[in-house]
């Protein structure tokens, strides 16, 4: 195990970094090729993928008791779903989603399953470093998309402001999410097989949850 937490941290997202033909949907979205039926899918997944992660991240929050480094990960990353929330509406409406069809929609299981198991599951600190390894992938998705939608779709700044926000770096969280994984070192809480382990699920939800889309 890597001495620091700034060092295993590094080397959990090298080493859980998801395999670079594993998402077929966002190259399409990048070029251009995807259609508008399927962004509209993607917004409406997100209308409850949302909802359902800042549940999730309060959860590991509140049970986080003995934790207050991770504690304070979780509850900055669910003040974060706010803010995603709302961005998400202007991105929804580009797609020519209106009310009716967002409340008649009917999620899909493949793109739900993502945060819920580590929230009920997962030792907290574990999942924070589990979680952040994660976001790094999200992350470039969400400026592949970005770019996409500007670029071929004809977008605006508004349509694509919730996919900046997640592709936009966030310092702050970073230094929570290490000090959380610092504190799990530091106590023995934290659990580098589990780590994997729960790492390999997120990344097979999300290549789960992007291959459903497409």
């Amino acid at each position: 195990m890597p001495g620091t937490a700034a060092e295993m941290m590094k080397t959990t997202r090298s080493e859980l970094a998801p395999n670079p033909n594993a998402n077929p949907l966002v190259p399409l979205v990048a070029s251009g090729r995807a259609s508008l039926e399927t962004l509209a899918a993607l917004a409406l997944e997100q209308h409850q993928v949302i909802p359902a992660d800042r549940r999730a991240f309060l959860h590991l929050a509140q049970r986080a008791t003995e934790e207050p480094a991770a504690a304070g990960f979780f509850t900055m990353l669910a003040e974060g779903e706010e803010l995603a929330a709302e961005r998400l509406g202007a991105f929804t409406e580009a797609c020519e989603v209106d009310e009716e069809r967002m409340q008649a929609y009917e999620p899909l299981p493949g793109c739900q399953a993502y945060i819920s198991w580590l929230a009920l599951n997962a030792t907290p600190t574990d999942a924070v470093l589990a979680i952040t390894a994660n976001f790094a992938t999200w992350g470039t998705y969400c400026a592949r998309i970005a770019e996409g939608l500007r670029t071929h779709y004809g977008f605006t700044d508004k349509a694509c402001a919730f996919f900046d926000f997640f592709a936009t770096p966030a310092p702050a969280l970073d230094v929570q999410a290490t000090a959380a994984v610092q504190a799990g070192l530091d106590s023995g809480r934290l659990d580098e097989k589990r780590v994997y382990t729960y790492g390999r699920l997120l990344q097979a939800y999300e290549e789960m949850f992007w291959t459903t889309l497409s």
